[in-house]
């Protein structure tokens, strides 16, 4: 996917965020402050709503592997998980407060999760080295080692792992 379809589809998805506020307003009659939306969520997760933070995560890689359906499923999901903290406090995730919030405001059916493909992407490995051999190591890890934040050892012979990019 090319840039500019990205930036359309994330342009898309703050505008759906805006509507879904503008709906739910209307319906119930009273404003809510608009949330901080971030584009970074990984992993299987396709939105999660942080409630005393008020922010949105999306996945902009679901996002981007299914476009509308992602946005007029995904969107209403969340935002309902921020209104109904607005709305009555401490409740259950997917509990009678949001269903409701789901079918009367979306007019959606309240489901808990997506049915999404969730695409395996394996991770990227660096080798590292010990009296064993190689041991692969992620790049999360091996960026700490880099950072000088951590160190590993090999859990058979318990050598601190170098590596030859460093």
């Amino acid at each position: 996917m090319n840039s500019t379809s990205l930036k359309a589809l994330l342009e898309q998805t703050l505008h759906q965020v805006e509507l879904c506020y503008q709906q739910a307003e209307q319906e119930l009659q009273r404003s809510f402050p608009r949330p901080e939306i971030s584009f970074k969520l990984r992993g299987r997760s396709a939105g999660m709503a942080h409630l005393h933070l008020n922010k949105l995560r999306f996945n902009q890689q679901m996002l981007q592997d299914n476009g509308a359906a992602f946005i007029n499923e995904v969107v209403p999901h969340e935002v309902c998980h921020l209104l109904c903290h607005h709305l009555y406090g401490r409740v259950k995730p997917h509990g009678k407060e949001w269903q409701s919030l789901m079918l009367g405001l979306y007019q959606q059916q309240p489901k808990t999760t997506h049915s999404f493909d969730v695409v395996y992407r394996p991770q990227q490995t660096v080798d590292y080295r010990c009296n064993c051999g190689v041991v692969k190591l992620t790049i999360r890890r091996h960026n700490k080692v880099a950072r000088n934040q951590a160190s590993y050892r090999c859990k058979n012979c318990l050598q601190t792992l170098t590596s030859s990019e460093l």
